[in-house]
């Protein structure tokens, strides 16, 4: 295994570029291919939209709405609780703070009210969701680095110097951004023009986002291609034997971004997450010798799969 430093710039020890694990010759792309087709053929195709669909002030999500800081915000909602839970603290979000009338994020929650407003209302407003007082730090914090980033990317900007995801904008959209900089606009919508790795660095860089939130960030918001790994990933990367037996979620991340062809993340992701929940012999809470073990479906998986990693 290939050791990784870890800094302020790289916190997670996430490689760009290659493998943790430079000698493992798995998944091939035919063993990708074989994987999907098979769960394809049980539980039917998957496709990545080609938009994000409107906001939803109902459902929480995991980064399916066209703004990249309503997604962001979201995630931090959603993580560690039931999305019931989630659900109900975004509905409350949009009760209290109202919702957008325009721009990208137009139909969602008005996060520049929320940044506006004390961290006790949003403890109060979010309590639903677990956690409230963590949570309202993050999404304040959170706030507060997106708006000085902005003002020094809009200062960037009129000065002419680089800054992340520049080269890949024209005038027009750096122009944007000053406007949204003077008008204390809250926008994460530059991130657009980054790399997936510059969009990735960039995410983590916020308090409360780990690799798993900022890949499904990339995925479903900005639909690069990104291998996120939540649990069920992360169980068959296991037990399809992608990874060692030992390998983290992070390193799973890092080894199957760099294994797994960029046309079969998305599908892969959502189908690991389907059948970990669909297939009994794959759920959480079961194993051979569990009840109705034996009388259950055999996994389409099976002579792929070594469960004891």
């Amino acid at each position: 295994r290939k050791k990784v430093k870890r800094g302020t710039t790289n916190k997670y020890g996430m490689t760009r570029g290659y493998s943790p694990y430079p000698y493992r010759t798995v998944p091939t792309k035919e063993q990708c291919e074989e994987v999907h087709r098979i769960l394809v053929e049980t539980h039917g195709a998957v496709m990545q939209p080609t938009a994000a669909p409107p906001p939803s002030i109902t459902v929480a999500g995991c980064g399916e709405v066209p703004a990249v800081l309503d997604a962001l915000c979201r995630t931090l909602i959603s993580g560690n609780t039931l999305m019931a839970n989630a659900d109900k603290a975004v509905e409350k979000l949009a009760e209290v703070y109202g919702i957008l009338k325009d721009g990208v994020g137009a139909g969602s929650i008005n996060w520049n009210a929320v940044w506006l407003a004390p961290k006790e209302k949003l403890v109060n407003t979010i309590r639903a969701a677990g956690c409230p007082d963590r949570k309202a730090g993050h999404i304040k914090a959170t706030l507060d680095m997106v708006h000085e980033e902005q003002k020094a990317r809009a200062l960037a900007h009129i000065a002419g110097e680089p800054v992340p995801g520049a080269q890949n904008e024209d005038d027009g959209q750096k122009a944007l951004e000053v406007k949204k900089a003077v008008e204390d606009y809250l926008s994460l919508e530059h991130v657009r023009a980054m790399t997936v790795d510059e969009a990735l660095a960039e995410f983590v860089r916020y308090p409360g986002i780990g690799v798993k939130t900022a890949a499904c960030v990339a995925l479903f918001t900005l639909r690069f291609p990104c291998f996120a790994v939540d649990t069920h990933v992360h169980k068959f990367c296991k037990w399809l034997g992608w990874v060692p037996e030992k390998a983290n979620d992070v390193d799973t991340f890092n080894h199957g971004e760099h294994m797994v062809p960029d046309h079969l993340k998305y599908a892969l992701h959502q189908l690991f997450i389907r059948h970990g929940q669909d297939c009994f012999k794959c759920r959480k809470n079961t194993k051979p010798g569990s009840d109705g073990w034996n009388e259950a479906p055999d996994c389409p998986l099976e002579h792929l799969l070594d469960r004891s990693k």
